[in-house]
C-alpha cells in the first residue's frame, strides 16, 4: 500500500450549456461542452485505522466534513475494509458552478483506489454521487449530455481561462427552478477547432441557458461578465454551470494574467483565478 496519494480535483467549466428537456422524475436533460483546468482543489489520502476527513485551504470556511460531504460519500461508495485519513485542500469557491464538490468526489475515488488497490464503483454508484461526478472522473474535455451520463470526448485547442466568482453561492435547484424554458435546442455539432479563436467562434453560436435565471437571482453576475468582456484579449465571457462563477476565454496566458491583475485592482473582493485549459 502506498504511504500517501494525492490527486488534483480540477475545476470543471461548462463552456456552453443547453437545457434540452426534463424527465418525468424531475431530472433535467442537458447538452454541454465541458473543459477542465489545471487548477483545482487537492485531495490527499493516507492509510489510517478508519475513515476521516479534514478540510484545509482558503475556501474551507463553513464547509462541513460530516457525512453529507461528497468526499465522505465517495469514500463510502468504495468497497474496502481499509481506512484512510483524507485531506481536502479547498481552493475553489463552494457552490460556484465549476464542479468543486463533484471534482472532489471524483478525485477521492481515484486517490483511494490507488491507495487501497481497489476498483472504482459501477457507473450507477458514481452517478448517484452527483450528475457531474462521471464527467469529473473522466477528466477530459467532452460533450456531456443526458443527465450527465452521456460523455463523448471532444478535442479542444490550447486556451486560457480567467475564472471570477463574486463570493455568492447559488443553489442549483433555485437556478433550475427559475428557468422559463426547458426544451431548448441542443448544441450545434462540434467541429474542428484548431485554436482559441475557432473555439470562441463556436461558443458564440452556443449559450448557457442557466445564465438568465441565475442573473435574475444574482444580478451582479451581469457585472462580472461585462468586466471580463472588457478585458483585452477576451474572446468570450459567460457563466459556467449554474453559477455564479463566470469565465473569460483568452488565447494566451499573458493576456489572461494581465486580465487578472486589472480585475483584482478593480474588484479586490472577487475571487479571481487564471488557469490553462487542460
Amino acid at each position: 500500500m502506498p504511504r500517501a496519494v494525492q490527486r488534483v480535483a480540477r475545476a470543471k467549466v461548462n463552456l456552453a450549456l443547453h437545457v434540452t428537456g426534463r424527465r418525468g422524475d424531475g431530472y433535467h436533460l442537458l447538452d454541454s461542452l465541458v473543459a477542465f483546468t489545471d487548477f483545482g482543489d487537492v485531495i490527499g489520502v493516507e492509510p489510517a485505522p478508519s475513515l476521516s476527513l479534514a478540510i484545509t485551504g482558503p475556501m474551507a470556511a463553513g464547509l462541513s466534513a460530516g457525512p453529507d460531504n461528497l468526499v465522505v460519500k465517495a469514500a463510502q461508495a468504495l468497497v474496502s475494509p481499509l481506512g484512510a485519513a483524507i485531506t481536502l485542500d479547498k481552493r475553489l469557491p463552494v457552490a460556484s458552478g465549476i464542479g468543486g464538490g463533484s471534482a472532489d468526489a471524483a478525485a477521492t475515488l481515484q486517490a483511494l483506489c490507488a491507495l487501497w488497490g481497489c476498483d472504482l464503483p459501477d457507473a450507477g454508484k458514481v452517478l448517484a454521487l452527483g450528475a457531474d461526478v462521471p464527467v469529473c472522473l473522466a477528466g477530459q474535455s467532452c460533450r456531456m449530455a443526458g443527465i450527465g451520463d452521456e460523455i463523448s470526448p471532444v478535442a479542444l485547442p490550447a486556451a486560457h481561462l480567467v475564472l471570477v466568482n463574486l463570493g455568492v453561492g447559488l443553489s442549483t435547484a433555485a437556478v433550475f427552478g427559475a428557468l422559463t424554458r426547458r426544451d431548448n435546442p441542443p448544441l450545434p455539432p462540434p467541429e474542428p477547432m484548431p485554436d482559441a479563436a475557432a473555439l470562441a467562434e463556436y461558443l458564440h453560436r452556443c449559450r448557457n441557458d442557466l445564465e438568465a435565471p441565475a442573473m435574475a437571482l444574482v444580478p451582479l453576475i451581469a457585472e462580472v461578465i461585462a468586466a471580463l468582456s472588457a478585458q483585452d484579449g477576451c474572446l468570450v465571457a459567460r457563466m459556467s454551470g449554474s453559477g455564479a462563477t463566470c469565465f473569460g476565454l483568452f488565447a494566451t496566458a499573458t493576456k489572461a494574467e494581465r486580465a487578472v491583475t486589472v480585475l483584482q485592482g478593480r474588484s479586490p473582493a472577487w475571487w479571481i483565478q487564471a488557469a490553462a485549459m487542460a
